[in-house]
């Protein structure tokens, strides 16, 4: 059956959220582009610095422990109206702060409400695409990711030279307040959606997996205890631990030593930032194609999905020589670490949907959220060994 025929409207959900993950990044990044001008205002250290980070990251893990949960029981429509809602509050919130304690505060709301994301978006795409689609749809999605820190660069600068940095706060915050107006208005589950044909609910829910077994394991509530006695649970659990705190640190981290290395002062930061995340939104789509594309050449949906990751793990390995091929260049060492950013959000986004692929619909909130809050402790164990080694090295330093 052709695309026309069986209609697209999954499409337009997907772009949904991919301007929600957007405007999550965008929010969640503008504290990095404005170091600077914060460390001038308040005196911060790194390690002032580094321990705002720590309380947005510990927050987070509780926010998307709680919010799949949460989401789980309300459904997508309300639990990702709620959670963008409030993180657009705490995002405005920071330009009304005066102090660095003030700004520990509103990123731990910031890190809680953003929580909500990825758990709502991954039960959207597996509520909204059959079992071949929800790679490319996630790797989609996920390219806000990127697209938010590409945005970040190209604007909260430029806002904070013209107008201050609490107008670069209010100015990102907001945009979250116009997303949930679409959201409000063009949002339903697919077989209460007016715009929604029977054909594509149909090819929605024609995956041979989708028995009347599994349809009943739909309405049956799977409490935390049981999920975690499932080896698949901390597959998932493990492999965000690893590999999440490694994005934490280019989306922190990545503006410094840009500015530390090669000496870039206020505006000069926009380019080389935009270039890393632009490079690693081309990954990010490509990652969900190439599973897709092998699914549809009839390999089984487990193989296509590892054979692909296996992959992208390999192209990270020539981030090891950034810093050498930063001392002959600056742009050497940004192509490589946009390789590796790429590689990342490919593997990211075939890990999220292994989640839709291995449990039923009504414990992917859950279960999305316990694994990204262990990849949020991965961050700020992560954030505490780089601040201790600064420190020892700097003792070493001194003496």
């Amino acid at each position: 059956m052709t695309e026309a025929k069986i209609g697209n409207y999954r499409w337009v959900v997907c772009a949904l959220l991919f301007f929600a993950t957007t405007i999550n990044y965008l929010d969640r990044a503008v504290i990095s582009l404005l170091k600077s001008n914060l460390t001038t205002e308040f005196n911060w250290t790194d390690g002032d610095y580094a321990d705002i980070e720590i309380a947005f990251k510990i927050a987070y893990a509780l926010g998307l422990l709680v919010a799949g949960g949460i989401i789980d029981r309300l459904g997508t429509k309300v639990g990702y109206f709620l959670a963008t809602f409030w993180w657009s509050v705490s995002a405005v919130c920071h330009a009304f702060v005066g102090s660095t304690f003030g700004f520990s505060v509103v990123r731990s709301a910031l890190g809680v409400s953003e929580g909500g994301n990825f758990p709502a978006a991954i039960k959207t795409v597996a509520e909204w695409f059959p079992k071949k689609e929800r790679a490319f749809a996630t790797g989609i999605f996920n390219a806000g990711t990127n697209v938010g820190a590409i945005i970040a660069p190209l604007s909260v600068p430029f806002i904070a030279a013209a107008w201050g940095w609490r107008m670069a706060f209010i100015i990102t915050g907001s945009s979250g307040f116009i997303w949930l107006i679409f959201w409000y208005f063009m949002y339903q589950m697919p077989s209460k959606h007016k715009k929604v044909t029977q054909a594509e609910v149909d090819y929605i829910n024609a995956d041979p997996e989708a028995t009347k077994a599994s349809a009943e394991a739909e309405t049956q509530k799977i409490s935390w205890g049981r999920l975690l006695s499932f080896k698949q649970t901390w597959a998932f659990v493990v492999g965000k631990f690893l590999t999440d705190p490694i994005w934490w640190f280019y989306l922190f981290w990545l503006p410094d030593f840009l500015q530390s290395e090669y000496q870039l002062k206020g505006t000069d930061i926009a380019l080389p930032v935009a270039t890393v995340y632009i490079i690693a939104t081309f990954g990010s789509v490509a990652g969900g194609w190439l599973p897709m594309a092998l699914i549809r050449n009839k390999w089984p949906t487990f193989k296509a999905r590892k054979t692909s990751m296996f992959i992208y793990a390999l192209l990270v390995i020539p981030i090891v020589f950034a810093q050498l091929l930063g001392n002959i260049n600056m742009w050497y060492a940004v192509l490589v670490i946009g390789l590796a950013a790429s590689a990342h959000q490919a593997w990211s986004a075939n890990i999220f949907t292994t989640v839709s692929d291995m449990f039923p619909k009504n414990a992917i909130g859950t279960v999305t959220g316990i694994g990204g809050m262990f990849g949020s402790l991965g961050g700020v164990l992560l954030s505490w060994a780089v601040q201790k080694t600064y420190f020892c090295i700097t003792v070493v330093l001194v003496k």
